[in-house]
């Protein structure tokens, strides 16, 4: 193996020519060996990197502050990058010190060296290329780190509204499937009042469909970036013109509508877009973890649980007990729902945690916040391919539920009045007999007036009750519980 010495502000530093990266990139390796998971993990944020410095060059290029020589080479490392290229070589640890600048010179050093051969020259000739003075020119990794950022999180969102799309479509779908099978809702765990189990998941399928909304608002938070701020906001060691042209030049590569913040000393700082999204991925995730509980509760036994739905089998349940199926995927959309509302605490500290005029936490917002996003999005896959796409209804069940719950006198009090149906409810529970039985045997309604009341379409919404029907309740209001 062959090495080149590369120096920096440390001193003299042996690198492999393998190795596209540089001293820097070296010396953050061998600083910052904390998570185990390097940049190469989220190959959107190495291409938004590469978007940044494409756009810097084609800036620089239009002002005569780099040759056409250099820009070409940069823009086609670049473009390179954005195909795929190199991510092994992006080898920081995601959490690290310095405000990302390790991130930002290893991007730096990748380009210049890609650059260097694509000019016929090797790696390390940086007279001919340099990472600092070319890659990095008229930007901080201030500006840089934070806009590249926002794009690769733009991007991620829009993955995560495709996914919620999904799970949102099949819940939809079994809600249409399920629009005629009467169940028993509940409140606090106990009988409540009917309802169909169409409701029930429609109900999820408009839950996701708000969250997406709000999802998509925060999304537009990131499209405002500082890059030209350079170090503090203040522009300093750029062209007067660059802040302009460097965001014309950004939507062009990117093809999205990204602006430049109308203060980038303020947006330098500002982190508050990331607490913003941290909190709706919280959100996202409490709902869809209510939802998983939900899930398991419905389908829970199968003989001594409620057992109204069927999830699909997807794995043996036990070690030790044969037959036994879990609900294994709800079980983990769970846990990363659990992750991400843990992640919120993280991005939230960090944000309060910035000083002055830079907050350098941006690298542990960045790992969380990507981390909870494409968990979500494989997990919000996962539930509607492997888990709600195959629920069947136990509709048998469900009807039974009903008919013997103590909940059914709800649909009965506006027809036998108040007391009866206290009085009835009472007995049923004391006595272990049906709601239906009961009020048959007390005469306290015709067969024929119980069936009509209790059919599934007059339970389930509003009805406007006539005088002919209000009669029975004002002749049973002052009786002894008997007609």
């Amino acid at each position: 193996m062959s090495f080149r010495i590369e120096h920096d502000l440390i001193g003299d530093k042996e690198i492999s020519n393998d190795c596209y990266y540089g001293v820097q990139t070296a010396r953050a390796q061998e600083n910052f060996n904390i998570t185990g998971v390097k940049l190469s993990s989220f190959p959107t944020f190495i291409k938004s990197l590469a978007l940044v410095k494409k756009a810097a060059a084609l800036a620089n290029y239009e002002l005569n502050l780099l040759n056409e020589t250099k820009k070409n080479a940069i823009c086609e490392a670049c473009d390179e990058i954005i195909g795929g290229k190199y991510h092994d070589q992006f080898v920081v640890d995601m959490i690290q010190g310095g405000a990302g600048t390790s991130t930002n010179m290893n991007a730096n050093e990748v380009i210049a060296n890609i650059g260097l051969e694509l000019m016929g020259r090797k790696k390390g000739e940086y007279k001919y290329l340099h990472p600092n003075n070319d890659v990095n020119l008229s930007q901080s990794t201030n500006d840089a780190y934070p806009t590249a950022l926002r794009i690769a999180l733009y991007e991620r969102l829009g993955d995560l509204i495709e996914a919620m799309n999904i799970i949102k479509s099949s819940f939809a779908n079994k809600a249409t499937e399920f629009k005629d099978v009467i169940k028993m809702g509940r409140t606090q765990l106990q009988d409540a009042v009917p309802m169909t189990l169409e409701q029930e998941f429609r109900t999820y399928a408009i839950m996701i469909g708000e969250d997406i909304q709000r999802v998509d608002e925060a999304r537009q938070l990131v499209r405002e970036m500082n890059l030209g701020a350079t170090a503090i906001g203040t522009g300093i060691n750029s062209h007067p013109d660059y802040s302009k042209l460097v965001e014309s030049k950004l939507q062009e590569v990117t093809g999205r509508p990204f602006i430049t913040a109308k203060d980038l000393v303020e947006a330098t700082q500002d982190t508050g877009a990331y607490v913003q999204i941290s909190g709706v991925l919280k959100r996202v995730a409490t709902k869809m973890s209510k939802i998983c509980n939900d899930l398991r509760l419905l389908s829970s036994g199968p003989r001594t649980g409620f057992n109204e739905i069927n999830l699909p089998a997807m794995q043996p349940g036990s070690s030790i007990m044969p037959g036994k199926v879990n609900p294994v995927i709800p079980e983990v959309v769970n846990q990363v729902c659990f992750q991400v509302i843990g992640s919120d605490i993280t991005v939230t500290l960090a944000s309060e945690g910035g000083q002055l005029q830079l907050n350098v936490f941006e690298p542990v917002i960045a790992y969380n916040l990507f981390n909870s996003v494409i968990m979500m999005c494989n997990a919000f896959k996962t539930l509607a391919y492997t888990c709600v796409d195959g629920i069947t209804a136990n509709k048998e069940r469900c009807k039974e539920l009903v008919l013997n719950s103590i909940g059914l006198v709800t649909a009965l009090n506006p027809f036998i009045g108040y007391e009866n149906s206290t009085s009835v409810a009472k007995e049923a529970l004391e006595s272990g007999g049906s709601v239906y039985n009961i009020v048959l045997e007390r005469g306290l309604l015709a067969k024929e007036e119980l069936d009509d009341i209790i059919r599934p379409e007059n339970m389930i919404k509003p009805r406007n009750f006539g005088l002919s029907e209000k009669h029975k309740l004002n002749a049973n209001q002052n009786g002894n519980g008997k007609k």
